[in-house]
Formats: structure tokens, sequence, C-alpha cells
């Protein structure tokens, strides 16, 4: 097995520290509002690189974080007048049920920044003592970014190029613009923790490298997260955690790539910013799913109607294969298959999900032409390693068909007179939306006819 590993910058044999057992740490919310999208794509990535794990029989330990204490939620519940844990839990039920819908798995441990406290206070005590964090005359404690030699080897930055992260307010009482906090003092009406430093509480860096220590040990397996997080984040965690530790501190980065929205970033200042839960109300869950996992994970990902509109179809298009067979889901899969090995290689390839996918079409056109049932039970599984394929395809379709008749009828009329004009991208357009839908277009002599698939 190959991982592009971020720290790197090139694929490398994936060589766990301890036998058939993988420690993944992954960076997760901050609670105050809905996940958007790109929560939602980081989450699928990362729940797809586990399930890969555990199909390749490896014991898999997944943490993912909850920042549960910071200046957004802060402000948040005092724009609500509410309490914070009130804001903080109500927003992680939601995150919860909008996952699940998803297929993402729950975490094996899932800390909340303000349970680990402690462990954190005991870092930034350490980093004091050895000369790499100060106490700022604001009552703020900083870490001495220049102090560490090996400062933007993760992010592919020199040291004097590097500015002050977007997280990062820069205070006249900093050594260097570059310094971040680790404990920021106290304001007024703001939640606070005793310190030996005065009351306050953590930045946003310091505690991943108290959770992931806590949890996962010193030296861990795989750390991951989106892109955006690899500068400043993960920079900071590793300046951080190496310097209180004195040892490597995860042994491989992955990073998944940007999610845009018709190709641009997304933005509540440009306004195109959605929520997952929006999209889930207009979409099919799985469609979701399946329309993230046909990228490869580093690749960006535009998000459009028209590519999700292009995923029904194709995950139409695999569950249409499968439906007239009673399928049998507690099939071990044969790996010395030629679609087995082919599939299993290009996970293998670091999650290369975009030929997997492929690879799953390739045994649909086999199972319409030879009508396999061992074919399409092996269509399910290989689906089924990375979280696809995951109901019965009545079940997919009777979901799918809650389109009216008159609505269908409406549809059939309007491809009439595209076709009668000669506009054959809108015809076919409105077929494949239709089948992506669950029915099926028939033209005959006397005119278009329409059936559930």
């Amino acid at each position: 097995m190959k991982i592009y590993n971020s720290f790197t910058k090139k694929k490398e044999d994936f060589i766990p520290i301890e036998a058939n057992k993988i420690k993944m740490y992954i960076c997760g919310q901050t609670v105050y509002d809905y996940c958007n999208l790109g929560h939602a794509r980081k989450s699928v990535v990362f729940d797809m690189v586990r399930r890969w794990f555990i199909a390749s029989d490896y014991r898999v330990t997944y943490v993912e974080n909850i920042t549960d204490i910071d200046d957004k939620i802060i402000n948040r519940a005092m724009e609500n007048k509410e309490d914070i844990n009130s804001l903080t839990n109500r927003f992680i039920n939601y995150m919860h049920e909008d996952f699940a819908k998803l297929g993402i798995m729950r975490p094996d441990m899932e800390p909340r920044a303000t349970e680990y406290i402690p462990q954190m206070l005991n870092i930034i005590d350490s980093l004091v003592e050895k000369g790499y964090a100060y106490l700022a005359n604001n009552g703020d404690v900083y870490y001495v970014v220049r102090q560490f030699k090996e400062y933007g080897a993760l992010s592919g930055k020199s040291i004097d190029s590097l500015r002050a992260g977007e997280r990062v307010i820069v205070e006249p009482n900093k050594q260097d613009p570059l310094d971040f906090v680790l404990w920021k003092a106290a304001k007024p009406g703001e939640p606070f923790w005793e310190s030996k430093f005065g009351n306050g509480r953590p930045g946003w860096h310091i505690e991943c490298s108290a959770m992931s220590e806590e949890l996962l040990g010193k030296n861990f397996d795989i750390h991951g997260g989106g892109q955006d997080l690899q500068f400043p984040h993960h920079e900071n965690e590793i300046a951080q955690s190496e310097a209180h530790n004195g040892c490597k501190f995860a042994n491989y980065w992955m990073h998944n790539g940007f999610l845009n929205i018709n190709d641009e970033k997304m933005s509540k200042s440009l306004g195109n910013f959605f929520t997952l839960r929006d999209v889930l109300n207009q979409y099919d869950a799985e469609v979701i799913r399946f329309f993230m996992l046909r990228t490869h994970y580093r690749s960006p990902l535009n998000f459009s109607d028209d590519g999700l509109s292009d995923a029904k179809q194709g995950l139409t298009r695999l569950y249409t294969s499968i439906k007239p067979y009673n399928i049998n889901r507690q099939v071990n899969i044969d790996w010395s298959l030629e679609y087995a090995s082919k599939f299993k290689q290009a996970m293998n390839d670091d999650f290369n999900t975009s030929l997997a996918i492929s690879i799953l079409f390739e045994i649909a056109s086999q199972i319409n032409k030879e009508q396999n049932q061992g074919l399409a039970e092996l269509l399910v599984a290989l689906s089924g390693t990375i979280g696809l394929i995951n109901k019965e395809a009545q079940d997919f379709f009777n979901a799918k068909s809650q389109i009216s008749p008159d609505l269908i009828e409406e549809q059939i009329n309007k491809r009439k007179f595209a076709k009668q004009n000669k506009d054959f991208a809108t015809a076919d357009k409105i077929r494949n939306e239709l089948l992506a839908n669950g029915i099926v277009l028939e033209d005959k002599p006397e005119g278009t006819i329409w059936r559930n698939v």
C-alpha cells in the first residue's frame, strides 16, 4: 500500500508503527453551526480511508476531535444568549445526524477540547521550561516559532516568508509576529480555566497536540485533515509536539483537496456557501457520497448541480445492474479474482477511488452481459469497502421514485419539444435525469412511454 505523504511530498510505502494496527488522528469540526460541504468532504474521505484499512485487515484506532471552545463559539453563544455547552451539544448532535446519513462511521474516540485542558497546560508548561514559549505582558502564552528550526517543513514555506496564520491575531505583546498563541488570558465575561499562567483558555492549535498524545501516544501513524489545515494548524501542531516530546509527531500526513462551488471557492461573501444539511434536503445522501468519492481525495472537487446529476445517473447504473438479484451481503471477497485484484490495486495506490469506481462500472457492464449472480455480489462487496451500495436495490429505487406522474409527463413533453428543435443535448439530459430518478423512457412509434426501473 502506498500513501501520498504531504510532509515528504511523495508517495511512500505504508509501514505502520505496529504490525496490522493503525492509529489515525483527524482534525474535526468547530461546533457552533451546521457542518458545511467542506467538512462533509473531509469526513467522507477519511471514512473511506478508514474503511479500506479495515477491509485490508488492519485494526484501526480512529480519533477525530471536536473543538468546543473557540472565539466563534463564544461569540455565537453570546449572540444567542445561550449557554456554550447548550450550543455546542446541539450542533454536535446535528453533525452526528448529518454524517450518519452520509454513511460516515462514528470515530472510535471523539475527544472534546474542554475535556483535555490539564493535558494542554502540561505541554505549555513544558514548552515554556524548554524555551519554546513565553508568557507575554498581556497574560497570553506564545510559542517561539523561530526557536523550532524545522518550522515550515510540512507547508514547504521558508520561515522568513511566513506570516501569522489566519486565526492568529498580531499582538504588540508578541516577540515576533510569527509567534502563535498557546494560552489566551481570559477577557471579562468569557469562560476560563485556572492555570499557573493565569485564568484563561487554550489556543486552537494546542488542543490537537494534547488530545492526540493522550489518546494515541507521542508518535502515531497518520494525521489527516483538509488541505486548508496544512498551514498554520498542522505546522503548529508539529512544532508544539516535537519540541515537547523530542520525537517525530506523525509518520504520515494526509490532506484532502479543496471543495469549490461551480468552480469558485466556497465562501459566504460570494453567496455560494452551503451547509451539508441544506444539500441533504435536496439530494440523496448516497449520491452525495458517491459524487465525492468519484474524485481522487487529493484533487479539487467542484460541486455543482450537473455534477450531482451525473453522480445520480452513475449510482443508478450500479444499482440497476444488481436489481434482478437477491444479494448475499456476507460474501467474503476473493482478492485473486481479476476485478477484485484491480480494485485492490487502485485502492492501494493512495486510495484511488476514481479508478476503483471505474472498475465497479466495468463489473456492472459485465453483469448486464452475463446475468451473473456472483459478479453482482462481488460488485456489492467491493462497493461496501468504501461505503457505497449500502442498501437493497429495491429500496434505492423506491426512495428515488417519488417523482409524480404529472411531472414525468411534463418532462416527456419538454423532451419531445427539444427533439423537434434538434436540441438533442437537452433531450438526452431530460432522459438521464429521469433515469437517475428511477424512470425509464421508451420511444415507441405511437409516442414515448415511461416505466419504473
